[in-house]
C-alpha cells in the first residue's frame, strides 16, 4: 500500500484498505460498485496493480490513450497465453476460477501473427455472410417466443427469462444447430459462465460442438458453421471447435449483458430520455460507455521487457484492459457525451477487436424494441438500487432484473398452449399415460422453441 499521504483510502470492502498493494476484482464488494474502484486505482496512474482471483496478479491499464497504445501493437504486446509467465513457471493453480478465461487456446482471440491473421481471416468472412435481414427476422421470432412464456403473468425476470436466453437461441439458429445438440450448447454455455459444475458444463460443450462440426462435415447447410468449414483457410475440426467454442461463448455472455444493462438503463431512466423518444440506439450506446458488458478483459503479455505508461513490465506480464474505466477517463468527459460517439472500447480495437459488433447491434436493438412494444408499461419490480450484480473479474452483469407490467395474452401464446396441450395428451395416451409434466422435460428448451416455430 502506498504512504504517500495524499493517495486516497480504497473503496469500503476493498482488501486492499491496510492489507495489500494488488486491488481485488473479484467478490461482492467489487461487483456493487466497481466505479468507486476505478477511481482509488486512477491514482496509480494509468495502470494498476491488481488480483483477479486469488493467486492471479495482472496490470489492468484503466487509461483511455494507455489503452490504445496496448490494444494497437501487437508486436510489443502478444495475445497467445503461452507466454504468460505466472502460468509457464506454475504459480497459477489448475482449479483458479478465472484460467478458464485466460489459459491458451487455438483461436483467434489466443493467437497472433500469422496463425491469428489465418483464424481471424476464416471467422470474419463467414460472419460477412450473415444477412441483417435475416438476423433480424431470426430475433423477432425468438423475442416473440420468450415473451409468449411470461406475458400473462404480469411479471418476469427480464434477464434469466429473456435477456439471457435470446442471445443463445438465436446463436443457436445463427450455427445451425439441430435439436438435440442445441440443447446441450446451452447447457454447456450456461454453465461454464455461471460456474455451476464447470468443468462438466465445458466437457458437454466441446462435445456437443464436436458432434455439431462432424454433423456439418456430412451435411453441410446454409449457417456459419458450414460457411466456416468452406473457407479457404481450410480450418481442421480442433480448429473448427475452438473457432465456434470461442464465437458462441463470447458471443452470448457479453449479449446477454448488453441487453440487460441496457433494460436496467431504461428502466431506471427517470427523465424518459431514451424509452420516451423511442432512442434504443442511444441507450445502447450510452450502456456500451458506462456499463460496458464486459468491463476487464483482452489479456495481453508483452513479448520483451518493455516500459509503458511510467511502469517497466517484464516479458510474460500479464496486462488485462479495463474498458469500463478508459470509457469513463477523465480526458474524455466532454467527448464522451457528444450524440452519436461510438469511440468507446467496449468492442475492444486494434487486430482484436470484436468482429461481430454489427450482429450483435441488431440483435440488441430488435429484442429491446420487441419487448419494450409488447409490454410498453414494463417497470422495475424492485428498486433499481437493490439489485444485485454478479461478482467476477471480467464481466458486468446483474444476477436478476424483476419487472412487472400488465398482462398480455398474445395469440401466440394462446395456439403454443393449445399445441402443447394436444401433443402432450396424444404423446401419454400413446404412452399408456403416465406424467406428461415428465415427458415434457425431457426435451431441453432449444427443443420447445423448435417445436414451436413448427406449430
Amino acid at each position: 500500500m502506498s504512504t504517500d499521504p495524499t493517495f486516497p483510502v480504497p473503496p469500503p470492502g476493498c482488501p486492499a484498505h491496510g492489507m495489500a498493494e494488488r486491488v481485488p476484482l473479484y467478490g461482492s464488494e467489487f461487483a456493487a460498485n466497481p466505479d468507486s474502484y476505478y477511481e482509488y486505482m486512477r491514482h496509480y496512474g494509468p495502470t494498476a496493480p491488481v488480483e483477479l482471483a486469488p493467486g492471479v496478479e495482472a496490470t489492468l491499464v484503466t487509461d483511455y490513450a494507455a489503452a490504445l497504445q496496448l490494444l494497437q501493437n501487437p508486436g510489443i504486446f502478444r495475445k497467445d497465453a503461452r507466454r504468460w509467465r505466472d502460468l509457464d513457471e506454475g504459480r497459477i493453480s489448475e482449479d483458479s476460477p478465472v484460467l478458464p478465461m485466460l489459459a491458451p487456446r487455438l483461436n483467434c482471440m489466443f493467437t497472433d501473427g500469422a496463425e491469428h491473421k489465418r483464424l481471424r481471416q476464416a471467422v470474419t468472412d463467414s460472419l460477412a455472410q450473415v444477412d441483417a435481414y435475416w438476423l433480424k427476422q431470426c430475433s423477432e421470432r425468438v423475442s416473440r417466443y420468450l415473451i409468449a412464456q411470461f406475458s400473462s403473468r404480469g411479471s418476469a425476470d427480464v434477464l434469466n427469462d429473456y435477456a439471457k436466453l435470446l442471445p443463445l437461441f438465436v446463436f443457436n439458429d445463427l450455427f445451425g444447430c439441430p435439436a438435440e445438440i442445441g440443447d446441450r450448447v446451452l447447457f454447456g454455455i450456461s454453465g461454464v459462465f455461471e460456474g455451476v459444475n464447470a468443468e462438466k458444463a465445458n466437457e458437454v460443450l466441446i462435445q456437443a460442438v464436436a458432434e455439431l462440426v462432424a454433423l456439418k462435415r456430412s451435411r453441410p447447410g446454409d449457417d456459419v458453421t458450414s460457411w466456416l468449414m468452406r473457407h479457404q483457410a481450410r480450418l481442421n475440426d480442433e480448429e473448427m471447435i475452438q473457432q465456434l467454442v470461442l464465437l458462441l461463448g463470447a458471443g452470448v455472455e457479453p449479449q446477454r449483458n448488453l441487453l440487460a444493462n441496457t433494460l436496467y438503463l431504461l428502466l431506471t431512466d427517470d427523465e424518459g430520455r431514451y424509452a420516451a423518444g423511442g432512442m434504443i440506439d442511444e441507450a445502447i450506446d450510452a450502456t456500451l460507455w458506462n456499463n460496458p458488458p464486459i468491463a476487464n478483459y483482452a489479456p495481453h503479455y508483452p513479448a520483451a521487457d518493455v516500459d509503458f505508461a511510467g511502469q517497466r513490465l517484464r516479458a510474460g506480464d500479464m496486462m488485462l484492459v479495463s474498458f469500463a474505466a478508459a470509457n469513463k477517463d477523465p480526458a474524455l468527459s466532454a467527448s464522451r457525451h457528444t450524440p452519436s460517439n461510438r469511440s468507446h472500447l467496449a468492442w475492444s480495437a486494434g487486430p482484436h477487436a470484436c468482429p461481430a459488433k454489427d450482429s450483435a447491434r441488431i440483435i440488441a436493438v430488435v429484442a429491446i424494441e420487441h419487448l419494450l412494444n409488447q409490454l410498453h408499461d414494463m417497470e422495475l419490480a424492485v428498486p433499481g438500487d437493490s439489485l444485485t450484480w454478479r461478482p467476477g473479474p471480467f464481466h458486468r452483469a446483474l444476477a436478476a432484473l424483476p419487472v412487472r407490467f400488465t398482462p398480455v395474452t398474445p395469440k401466440e401464446e394462446l395456439e403454443t398452449r393449445q399445441a402443447a396441450e394436444t401433443t402432450q395428451g396424444e404423446d401419454a395416451a400413446a404412452q399408456g399415460g403416465g406424467d406428461t409434466r415428465a415427458h415434457q422435460d425431457r426435451g431441453g428448451r432449444w427443443s420447445s422453441f423448435l417445436n414451436w416455430l413448427k406449430s
